[in-house]
């Protein structure tokens, strides 16, 4: 058999062996810069830790730190953060597909404060108030902002009735939790502050969801028809009233005309009985005058007696025609 050699040896020049310790150098010197420099985004804050202890808080830019001895964690304190619950994001797009797991399910099901089960879906948007916080007061903050978002929002739907719930108390139940779940936030100290929780979605479980829509459509049947009265009301009132202001305006205008009539009548009468009282005489007389000129007009046949008259036909027909 052919003799194989047992070892490999490599002939280097000599002056490649004392390069190799500068290359070593420089190579070294170039990690140590480039650890050197940082970059903290314009939507992250970095905080530097020495030695696992914290130094400083720097913002958007290039920044220096030492070596090996500083770490940079770097927190998206202006990104807004979302969590879904129920549901999950399969692919985000025009038209959102959604996927469910065991854990989403669970999530999902609760209980409402008149003992019926629903199965409700929401989304919480948040963001980072507080790097140290978020990053140092617990260990865990995403699960332990999960389990408290679960934690709020069974309690604020087991204190109302499915009613409430699937139809018309669904916004103050979100808002209501809203703001419970920033107080739990401010008690930890997790350093999170919450922007919105919608419910995506709330159903009755399956088995039972047609009775359930069928309540909803004669709730949303009662809704229509009271908006109608309402609306026939705000129709007919105004008309009425207007109306009635009509008939009370021409009431007191004919209350005013026979006051101002009865007054004129009055004056008129004293002012006949002040003439009156000078001369009655002549008042009589002329009273007598002008009523007999508006009377004689008026009469078609006319006859007059003349009381002084000796002739045998004391008396003037007025009123026949003169025969020729």
């Amino acid at each position: 058999m052919p003799d194989y050699p047992t070892r490999l040896n490599i002939d280097m020049p000599a002056s490649w062996r004392k390069r190799v310790p500068l290359v070593a150098a420089v190579v070294v010197f170039l990690l140590i810069l480039i650890s050197t420099f940082y970059q903290i985004g314009p939507e992250q804050i970095g905080v530097v830790l020495r030695f696992g202890k914290y130094v400083r808080t720097t913002n958007p830019g290039l920044h220096l730190k030492v070596p090996i001895a500083d770490e940079v964690l770097k927190v998206p304190v202006q990104r807004q953060l979302k969590m879904e619950f129920g549901f999950r994001t399969a692919q985000a797009g025009i038209k959102t597909q959604y996927a469910t797991t065991q854990e989403s399910e669970r999530e999902a099901m609760m209980l409402t404060g008149d003992l019926n089960v629903v199965k409700a879906g929401w989304i919480v948007q948040y963001r980072i108030s507080d790097p140290l916080q978020y990053l140092f007061k617990l260990r865990d903050v995403e699960s332990t902002f999960r389990y408290m978002n679960e934690a709020v929002v069974r309690k604020v739907v087991g204190d109302h009735s499915v009613d409430e719930v699937i139809t018309i108390g669904r916004a103050s139940i979100a808002d209501q939790a809203k703001v419970e779940l920033q107080e739990l936030c401010d008690n930890y100290e997790i350093g999170i502050e919450v922007y919105q929780l919608l419910f995506r979605d709330v159903n009755p479980p399956d088995p039972v969801k047609p009775s359930f829509n069928e309540v909803n459509e004669a709730l949303q049947e009662k809704e229509r028809k009271v908006n109608e009265a309402w609306s026939e009301y705000n129709q007919e009132i105004p008309r009425a009233e207007g109306e009635a202001k009509r008939v009370i305006q021409a009431a007191e205008g004919y209350a005013t005309e026979r006051v101002n009539n009865a007054r004129g009548d009055s004056s008129r009468f004293a002012a006949v009985y002040r003439e009156f009282a000078q001369a009655p005489l002549v008042t009589r007389k002329r009273l007598y005058l002008e009523t007999i000129n508006d009377i004689i007009p008026k009469v078609s046949k006319k006859i007059v007696f003349d009381e002084t008259q000796n002739n045998i036909l004391p008396l003037l027909n007025l009123g026949e025609e003169v025969q020729q």
